[in-house]
């Protein structure tokens, strides 16, 4: 896997001027400007939260995307381009795309007809208060760590780029985020992601474009990269047969399931970070076509991150090899050094600023929810009036903040970023999303079950990843195969759990179920679409199996 973040090159300082700082500067200040603006539409708890349910699905969309391309995104995707090549195309075509779509096709309508603030309350109404509680700890935990990887990184990055400080960096950017989710909830969140979208494009595309054409167009690339690689460098299903070794240990039946299901749906479909942006669609149809809209940058993502890293590995032949000074986490700094004039290269470092605190964004404005609505309302601080949840979700913010700038700072004991968070996904997520979808689609399934399948999900992937894989009594050939395992693992142990125990205990009414299982519906949520949703081009199906169609043609060039 690509090598830690701490050991990022110190060779790799940026030649910034005062132009460069300035854009930086400028970006802080618009990032400021929203928040203030978003201030003036925050009024209730549910404006704060869910900014209202009132943002058009374009807006959510873009915002779905841009909260998942953060640190992991930017610099951990390009090292594994610069590393294992066409096989990092797995994790947006076949590991994001179709959860993504089953998310808006098949999910949405429970999420957002049943009306929950976030993905534990959904649980609470479908299994009951045990539950909830345990998804809603875990949740809030993960999000931290999470948010700390996000800062670290960033910290990390422009420590080698400008010379900053660590903890400059990491105040600096915690800071601003703490500035504008706290005046302006989740919409200034948004809002800001939406930006921060379109500032990384602009910093990755120009790097893109100039890479391709130094080395030649693709054609060059295509011949470098064969001359000095594996055969199947750039084939994404080459090698990857049941017991043929490869470097990123795994074959095609765990990155299909391991990857491609389990982790892939446990994560799109039940991960809070990324359903929140969803949930303040404006109506039902907007937050299906969220996920949906989502689907058509995130299979192109791959142009302007994947390939960076294959560029790199040409430019920079001693990327990652051993007593060079330069791991697979430089792709991209390494082509900024070379490829860009200031300016651009203020935009590239601004870009790439963004990309960390959209990252950290996500998690502290899905953290403040949970925490606030599920935990402290739930459980602390029962019935009390909404302008004291409203205070204490701006309260939890500046605390989410505070908590993932102490994470940021014990983050250099995780060996590899990208590793970590996959394991906490096999975890955490995995689990949660057998739960859901038995509970969604039995109605016979108990809250007992909920509640165990859940637990036992959770320890059997870490019994296999830190007993099974890390005491070496069974042989996995990576950390990444181990977690396509522990995901598979934690699938079928919870899915286990629930149906030996759902038949041994008792299961809720199914009047409690209205708009929770698969065959009811919710009050209030049936009737005609809203103005303007019978267009067929904002038909969920036909983006949603357009979607799958254009990511499966994508797979063509890397199967030749």
């Amino acid at each position: 896997m690509p090598a830690p973040a701490h050991e990022l090159a110190q060779g790799l300082r940026l030649p910034v001027n005062g132009l460069d700082y300035a854009l930086l500067g400028l970006y802080f200040a618009v990032v400021l400007g929203i928040g203030v603006a978003a201030r003036r539409s925050v009024r209730t708890s549910l404006d704060f939260f869910l900014s209202g349910r009132a943002l058009p699905a374009w807006v959510t969309g873009l915002a779905y995307v841009a909260a998942n391309l953060g640190a992991t995104e930017i610099l951990g995707m390009a090292a594994n381009g610069a590393q294992y090549g066409a096989y990092t195309v797995h994790w947006y075509w076949i590991g994001a795309v179709p959860a993504m779509v089953f998310l808006g096709l098949v999910m949405m309508p429970f999420y957002y007809g049943s009306k929950v603030r976030s993905v534990p309350e959904f649980l609470l109404r479908r299994f009951g208060p045990a539950s909830h509680l345990l998804s809603s700890v875990i949740f809030a935990v993960s999000s931290v760590l999470i948010a700390g990887v996000n800062l670290y990184a960033m910290a990390i990055v422009l420590q080698a780029l400008l010379g900053w400080p660590q903890w400059v960096a990491i105040v600096v950017a915690g800071f601003f985020v703490l500035a504008y989710i706290t005046l302006g909830g989740l919409t200034s969140a948004i809002y800001n992601e939406v930006l921060q979208f379109f500032v990384i494009l602009a910093a990755l595309v120009p790097l893109t474009v100039v890479g391709v054409k130094r080395v030649g167009g693709w054609h060059g690339l295509h011949d470098s990269l064969t001359d000095r690689h594996h055969g199947n460098f750039l084939s994404a299903w080459g090698g990857t047969g049941i017991g043929d070794p490869n470097p990123l240990g795994a074959n095609w039946l765990t990155i299909s399931l391991g990857l491609g299901f389990v982790l892939s749906f446990g994560y799109w479909t039940t991960n809070f970070a990324e359903v929140q942006r969803a949930l303040s669609a404006k109506d039902l149809g907007a937050a299906r076509r969220t996920p949906l809209i989502a689907a058509f940058p995130k299979i192109l993502i791959p142009l302007a991150v994947v390939l960076p890293g294959l560029l790199a590995v040409v430019m920079e032949p001693a990327l990652g090899q051993a007593g060079s000074g330069l791991s697979y986490n430089d792709a991209i700094p390494v082509l900024m050094r070379d490829l860009l004039p200031n300016g651009v290269l203020g935009l590239a470092v601004t870009g790439l600023l963004a990309a960390f605190m959209a990252g950290m964004a996500a998690n502290i404005s899905s953290f403040n929810t949970v925490f606030t609505s599920d935990i402290w309302a739930g459980y602390v601080r029962k019935g009390r009036p909404d302008a004291y949840y409203l205070a204490t979700g701006r309260t939890v913010t500046a605390l989410g903040v505070l908590a993932g700038m102490g994470t940021a700072f014990i983050a250099s004991s995780f060996s590899n970023i990208m590793n970590y968070l996959q394991t906490l996904f096999s975890f955490f997520n995995v689990p949660l999303f057998a739960v859901f979808i038995i509970g969604m689609f039995w109605k016979r399934s108990t809250p007992a079950a909920g509640f165990w399948g859940l637990a036992s999900g959770t320890a059997a992937a870490m019994v296999n990843y830190f007993w099974l894989y890390k005491q070496h009594v069974v042989a996995i050939p990576s950390d990444q195969g181990a977690n396509f395992v522990s995901a598979i693992v934690a699938f079928a142990v919870a899915a286990l759990v629930m149906v030996v125990l759902t038949p041994l205990t008792r299961p809720r009414p199914l009047e409690q179920l209205a708009g929770l299982v698969h065959g009811t519906v919710a009050p209030g949520t049936a009737g005609p679409p809203a103005p303007g949703d019978d267009a067929w081009y904002r038909r969920p199906a036909l983006l949603g199996w357009g979607a799958l169609l254009l990511a499966a043609a994508c797979y063509v060039p890397f199967s030749l």
